[in-house]
């Protein structure tokens, strides 16, 4: 896991977690979500938003280019300064 202090301005700290453990935290260029209202991609600088996941899957694109993906269900995403916390109960 990378230090916060070490990512760049084009970049996002990840943090994706269960109910009882953390799944996957890293950093990342992009993460796309499916939430209520649609999907919806995190960029940096994006505005600080909370939304509530609908089924579907998380998709989050490193630096690389690499794309990790995974199914959420039943939780909720949260993004302020940089920062993405996605809870989900799956």
């Amino acid at each position: 896991m990378a230090d916060v202090g070490e990512i760049d301005a084009h970049e996002i700290q990840v943090s994706v977690v269960a109910a009882d453990q953390e799944v996957w935290s890293g950093v990342a260029r992009q993460v796309v979500a499916r939430t209520t209202v649609g999907e919806m991609g995190i960029l940096a600088g994006h505005e600080p938003v909370l939304a509530i996941l609908a089924a579907g899957e998380v998709r989050v694109t490193l630096a690389s280019g690499e794309v990790v993906a995974a199914k959420a269900d039943d939780g909720f995403l949260s993004f302020d300064h940089n920062r993405l916390t996605i809870v989900a109960r799956n």
